[in-house]
């Protein structure tokens, strides 16, 4: 596939080494050379200098040839202004990053779909959904609901208390009774796709597949139990804060903090049911005197990846239950995760996930790009005498990278076992690593 990216920033960058990687022929626009000379270091990409709000430009791009084209500019005016540029010029498909509530409205958004935009994502509103979505399920590090809540992916590390700890995972049958199913362990900074001899240990992150209905019994297996949060502190008054308290201040009590004065007396104005405190987050004692270790969560959305963490690893000490740290720079990911946050939020990563399904040529519902591992779980809709529907699971010859964990087919949700016959039109999640992610979907289209 072709893809223009428009825009070298954080996002434009971790989208060109992903799609670079999965084979695509990436072009990039960017007006600053040492943006483009860093990612042309960084992915197989080819660069153009200049104003993607220019025909000129654009042209040069070839964005005529192009099957997706894709804005993701600092600046949101000129995201949507080169989208329907570019779909005007030719492109198939057309992407832009937007910072405006507003404008994913129904009726509103229906206007810019008429214009030529396709679709429209605003990181930070993806980046707060997934933060309440976890806060209503606290044992978990990551929760992702597929074919309308009937599976999910429940995602959490095992703790020396869980029962699962020390037991190989053929002790858990497949059958088509069962109601769950693990496709990945990740253990030591690499994903594992267990096989039935291999055992759970402890720290481990555990990837499973689960019906609806079995969800409270797989986060049991966690070793700790559901928090009920009834008061929580937001340290932030970012985009990704404020739509966290806007959305949970009328059932929660929400202490929000942030450093700079004139943003939080505009705060207060907005947040009406919400305490604005104006202060600076890494004051340990000012943390203190503001009920820190009386917090049921503490969820850190600054701009900053390591004020975020250490004041994270500080209501992790002070006996916070749920504690929760966007964190930016991928490269501190890692960190975050052994110094004990329970859970990361990445924008960059939630925003890829909804764009990576242009990218696939098959059907693709949904796609969630895991944070804490390097594969990705997708939804697909099987074709009618798609190579899925000719055999058993186990005999399709999929990828050793690849599990097939769960089905929905009409009314019906089972988890899949090597016996399982998949047929046209049912809705399969799927988890895969990197390697497999172009050759998985031959297999239901």
């Amino acid at each position: 596939m072709k893809i223009v990216i428009a825009g070298v920033g954080e996002m434009g960058i971790h989208l060109a080494k992903m799609l670079s990687g999965n084979g695509h022929d990436i072009t990039v626009i960017d007006t600053e050379p040492k943006a483009l000379a860093e990612v042309a270091s960084l992915a197989d990409v080819i660069t153009v200098e200049g104003d993607s709000t220019t025909f000129a430009v654009l042209r040069k791009a070839s964005v005529r040839k192009c099957d997706l084209f894709i804005a993701v500019h600092p600046v949101e005016n000129t995201n949507i202004l080169s989208a329907i540029m570019a779909k005007q010029l030719g492109a198939k498909k057309a992407i832009a990053r937007i910072d405006n509530n507003e404008y994913l409205e129904p009726n509103n958004k229906e206007m810019f779909i008429n214009m030529g935009i396709d679709y429209m994502f605003y990181p930070e509103k993806i980046a707060a959904e997934e933060v309440i979505t976890l806060l209503g399920h606290t044992s978990t590090t990551e929760f992702v609901d597929f074919s309308g809540g009937r599976l999910s992916l429940v995602v959490f590390r095992l703790e020396p208390t869980s029962p699962l700890v020390g037991r190989e995972l053929s002790s858990f049958s497949v059958d088509e009774d069962a109601s769950y199913r693990t496709v990945a362990i990740s253990r030591g900074g690499k994903t594992l796709i267990p096989h039935g001899t291999d055992s759970y240990m402890v720290d481990d992150m555990v990837y499973i597949i689960a019906r609806h209905d079995s969800v409270g019994e797989i986060m049991a297996l966690s070793g700790q139990g559901n928090v009920d949060i009834k008061n929580m502190m937001v340290l932030g008054g970012s985009r990704i804060g404020v739509q966290i308290a806007q959305a949970m201040q009328e059932d929660v009590n929400i202490k929000l903090i942030d450093y700079n004065a004139d943003k939080a007396y505009r705060l207060a104005e907005q947040l009406e049911k919400t305490l604005i405190i104006n202060e600076d987050g890494r004051n340990t004692e000012a943390m203190m005197e503001e009920g820190l270790s009386n917090m049921d969560a503490f969820v850190a959305v600054t701009g900053r990846s390591e004020t975020n963490i250490l004041t994270a690893m500080l209501a992790k000490r002070m006996g916070v239950k749920k504690v929760i740290a966007e964190v930016e720079n991928l490269n501190y990911i890692n960190l975050a995760d052994s110094v004990g946050v329970d859970t990361i939020i990445n924008k960059k990563m939630v925003s890829a996930s909804n764009i990576f399904r242009f990218t696939m040529s098959t059907d693709v519902l949904a796609i969630k790009c895991l944070t804490g591992s390097d594969a990705e779980v997708l939804e697909f809709i099987v074709k009618p005498n798609s190579p899925a529907t000719k055999a058993a699971i186990k005999d399709l010859g999929l990828p050793s990278d690849v599990t097939i964990g769960g089905i929905v087919r009409g009314d019906k949700v089972f988890i899949a076992s090597g016996k399982t016959e998949i047929s046209a039109y049912d809705r399969v999640v799927v988890f895969a690593m990197p390697s497999a992610i172009s050759k998985v979907g031959e297999f239901f289209n």
